[in-house]
């Protein structure tokens, strides 16, 4: 049986039970929380979380606690999300790219160049305009989630087995792109042809042509071991996107106050934890990168992608006017 299948079979039992489980488990007074990501052990994004859980299980002397899987053993973040939502697990730490189909004001986020740089995209997150987004996902009734804390990802770069300076390099390359139109249209008017993939089938698509590249960030790029099917990484910073750790709210409801109110401490906690770790991370990527014999292509002309996403703005800016205007007058 495909894995695939044995999730959705998963999530369907859990559907019909989660509630009941919930209130059990409390009940007992004993609560191993599940927790996914789909990056490895040791990544910034799933050390924070593990992290998290030591402290969680120390505050309460073993009462909560946290199991990771990492490394998509539960599925890509498609399958976290429906999975967190029906309460089959409690933690996923995702994109906010998918979540944008579904809170449309958080897709303001996934713009093209909305950020000056990752600096100023910190200031964004950590202040009003993030706790508002974080209230948005929270009270959405169509996302069941509790979005817990941001968490960094870095800018996203293509990588191809070629090098990418100008718009015209992308001509004719498929560029795997997270599941949102936005960020199809994207790599579209950059000159690539964007395809829309699931992370999970990227590494094999990309070793069998099926796509010619992708686009992500340093340590992703090493951890995925992506490198192995494309010889050049090309700076060009397109995107730069904060990720988000969410809690089934399904399960959430079910807990005490004080539960809740201790999981989202430590939580924001490990939001700048994590930050440290991942500008740690980031670095050794780099050098990694290097060593690999990887074309770290940095003499990228910004100023001509900058330039060719004018559509994507043109397209979806007008609604996000008065929220970029706050964005670009953080500093």
């Amino acid at each position: 049986m495909k894995r695939r299948d044995v999730i959705r079979m998963g999530v369907a039992s859990a559907a019909a039970g989660a509630v009941g489980f919930g209130a059990r488990a409390f009940a007992q007074q004993k609560l191993v929380m599940k927790a996914s990501d789909v990056h490895p052990l040791g990544y910034p994004t799933v050390e924070a979380v593990v992290r998290m859980g030591k402290k969680l299980e120390q505050a309460t002397q073993g009462r909560l606690s946290i199991q990771m899987f990492p490394s998509m053993q539960l599925g890509g973040e498609k399958e976290m999300i429906e999975q967190a939502q029906v309460g089959a697990l409690h933690y996923a730490r995702i994109s906010v790219g998918p979540v944008g189909t579904i809170v449309d004001e958080l897709n303001v986020f996934n713009m093209p160049f909305v950020f000056r740089d990752e600096a100023h995209m910190r200031k964004v997150i950590d202040g009003e305009i993030g706790k508002e987004m974080r209230a948005k996902i929270n009270s959405n009734p169509r996302t069941n989630l509790i979005c817990l804390c941001w968490m960094d990802a870095g800018s996203r770069n293509v990588y191809t087995n070629k090098a990418i300076r100008k718009p015209e390099d992308l001509k004719g390359l498929k560029i795997r792109m997270m599941g949102n139109p936005i960020f199809v249209d994207t790599m579209n008017a950059m000159g690539g042809n964007g395809i829309a993939m699931g992370f999970d089938q990227l590494y094999n698509a990309m070793q069998t042509k099926v796509v010619d590249g992708a686009e992500n960030n340093e340590p992703t790029f090493i951890a995925q071991n992506h490198f192995q099917v494309a010889k050049f990484f090309s700076m060009t910073q397109h995107l730069i996107i904060p990720e988000i750790l969410v809690f089934s709210r399904k399960v959430w409801e079910t807990m005490p106050k004080a539960d809740q109110e201790l999981i989202q401490k430590l939580a924001t906690e490990a939001q700048f934890e994590q930050r440290k770790l991942w500008d740690e991370r980031v670095k050794e990527a780099v050098d990694k990168i290097k060593a690999a014999g990887i074309t770290l292509v940095t003499d990228v002309d910004k100023k001509a992608f900058q330039a060719s996403v004018k559509p994507v703005w043109d397209k979806y800016g007008a609604k996000y006017a008065d929220l970029i205007k706050r964005i670009n007058a953080v500093s």
